[in-house]
């Protein structure tokens, strides 16, 4: 069998790997299933290389490698018949494109990783025009269960002046991984906040009325979720900090 071919059939199985990539997205077992889960595709990634090396268009031979993954996703979400398991799916392939499969391609290191890396995401994009994964490698997001994944929460609290550690962002990272994490429909929030956060704080913070609109989040969201936490009624908090993350990708998400 060519390079090539292990290559373009094996690269969707990074996709398709994990059933669900949020269960073992925590502090405690990432970093473990994240090695497990390179080790496992490493001779996909080594064959893509070698083919790499090889061929006279790189450029084109990235681009069919790309598609091959973006093709398989759409094909597999267009056989589901009910728009909200379509829906959930994308957000699972999103998370699992976030977390595990550029950071994998990233953490090979290889000449054809970062050009790769490029093209997954162009054509990621281009089958999924709503979508927006950004890349990271597997070094800044295992960092980022201390301060990253609490992205649209941090960026208020430095605009209020409050420090990494304070409370409020250490109760709401709590309620992350403790309470979101641990049912379905949290783990859907969680994927879908960490699809849209990032490009929402990057539009926020080209405004001139940025500080005032950090504000205004925090009377109007953070400081009552932080309320519902603490008295225990995780539910409510939870419905609320969705509604946040829906109004605020209404707002700002789309802004060029």
């Amino acid at each position: 069998m060519s390079f090539y071919t292990v290559a373009i059939e094996g690269l969707p199985q990074l996709l398709f790997d994990l059933e669900n990539p949020l269960v073992n997205f925590k502090r405690d077992t990432y970093a473990g299933e994240f090695r497990k889960y390179c080790d496992r595709h490493l001779s996909t990634l080594e064959a893509l290389e070698n083919g790499y090396q090889t061929v006279i268009d790189k450029e084109q031979y990235l681009t069919n490698m790309a598609h091959a993954v973006s093709d398989a996703a759409k094909e597999r979400l267009d056989a589901i018949p009910k728009k909200g398991q379509r829906e959930k799916l994308l957000m699972d392939y999103n998370f699992c494109m976030a977390i595990y499969v550029i950071p994998c391609v990233l953490e090979f290191g290889k000449e054809s990783s970062e050009p790769l890396k490029d093209k997954l995401l162009a054509a990621w994009k281009e089958t999924f025009p709503k979508t927006n994964v950004q890349a990271s490698d597997f070094a800044t997001i295992n960092g980022g269960f201390k301060r990253k994944f609490c992205y649209i929460t941090t960026a208020v609290c430095e605009t209020l002046g409050k420090g990494d550690d304070c409370y409020e962002l250490n109760l709401f990272r709590n309620f992350r991984d403790s309470y979101l994490a641990s049912n379905e429909e949290g783990e859907a929030v969680i994927a879908e906040y960490y699809d849209l956060a990032p490009t929402i704080i990057k539009h926020i913070d080209r405004k001139e009325d940025r500080e005032e609109i950090y504000r205004d989040i925090w009377v109007t969201y953070l400081k009552p979720c932080m309320n519902l936490i603490e008295e225990s009624r995780s539910e409510e908090c939870q419905k609320l900090y969705t509604q946040m993350v829906r109004d605020l990708q209404e707002k700002y998400f789309f802004e060029k």
